[in-house]
């Protein structure tokens, strides 16, 4: 069985219910909407595990029942005595979201916190991923921690794919933002970029330059998404544009770039190219954010019916 092994904080989401002054609670957080939506369209060939640290509390045992609800392997999930996970809020205002977190004791900060737990976790995976946001929250330690064990697993044979998802508040200071996720799209197979976000954060003028600057930098392959407009991709698999995308508007867009990865290496896992399979990214997309929520079960079969 081929692994696919999933590196993040995965958290309590507090978003609106239709009856005012309820709220719906689940559990989310970027990398794991990800390897939620693969595990939903990856077959039964396929292991989709998740690598986090949690607490013993009440909300952490959620997590663990949900992931296991879910059908992603919990194998190398730390706990942590008297830790809990943190809790996010979704505010939304036409269509687009806002967040409210309470994340400062999160057992997740020290998810790399050891070395050996890392290489257990990352050993004969076929494909690891992590995003911008797995690395803003570790200290520095953890954080050179994991980018060492994802260096040994990818000397051996691991695909490494890396989401920018830059959160400038979760970071000390800008410039350790942009030098760390430098860092990590410099080893990346894979480098999955945002424009409107690199445009803000890095100053990029175009999705043109973003790609640019993330293939000088060494990243093999790079996807830049951007908000429903053309996507650019380049690399050692190819290069090219996809300029005829459907743009839908947004009921809530959280999610958005999670499951559009999903969908994107997906397609790529079952021997589609890439343009094809940024096709099936965006589908997937689009039907995400039709809903309201992260993890969105009628978003996937429709979007495998559109395609």
């Amino acid at each position: 069985m081929r692994r696919i092994l999933s590196i993040g904080e995965a958290m309590v989401e507090m978003s609106r219910a239709d009856q005012p002054g309820l709220w719906r609670m689940g559990i989310a957080g970027d990398t794991l909407n990800t390897a939620w939506y693969l595990r939903r369209l990856l077959g039964a060939d396929w292991q989709v595990g998740y690598l986090t640290r949690i607490g013993t509390g009440e909300f952490s045992q959620q997590m663990l029942d949900f992931l296991a609800a879910e059908g992603i392997d919990a194998a190398h999930v730390g706990r942590e005595e008297g830790a809990e996970i943190g809790l996010y809020a979704i505010s939304l205002k036409n269509g687009e979201r806002s967040f409210a977190y309470w994340r400062g004791q999160s057992a997740a900060k020290r998810l790399a916190d050891d070395p050996a737990a890392l290489t257990a976790g990352l050993d004969g995976c076929h494909m690891a991923y992590l995003s911008g946001i797995t690395l803003a929250i570790l200290p520095p330690e953890g954080r050179q921690n994991l980018l060492d064990a994802l260096k040994a697993a990818q000397a051996a044979g691991t695909t490494v794919v890396f989401d920018t998802n830059l959160r400038p508040r979760l970071w000390s200071d800008p410039a350790t933002m942009r030098a760390v996720t430098e860092q990590a799209a410099a080893m990346a197979d894979l480098c999955l970029p945002s424009f409107d976000d690199e445009a803000a954060l890095f100053g990029d003028a175009s999705p043109e330059a973003t790609l640019a600057r993330y293939l000088t930098l060494g990243a093999g392959q790079v996807v830049v998404k951007n908000g429903g407009g053309t996507i650019l991709f380049g690399g050692r698999e190819g290069q090219g544009q996809i300029d005829d995308l459907a743009r839908e508007v947004p009921v809530d867009s959280t999610a958005a770039g999670d499951s559009f990865n999903a969908g994107y290496l997906a397609s790529r896992l079952g021997g589609a190219d890439c343009a094809t399979a940024i096709r099936a990214g965006h589908a997937l997309g689009c039907q995400v954010i039709r809903h309201p929520g992260a993890l969105v079960r009628q978003a996937v079969l429709d979007a495998q019916a559109a395609l």
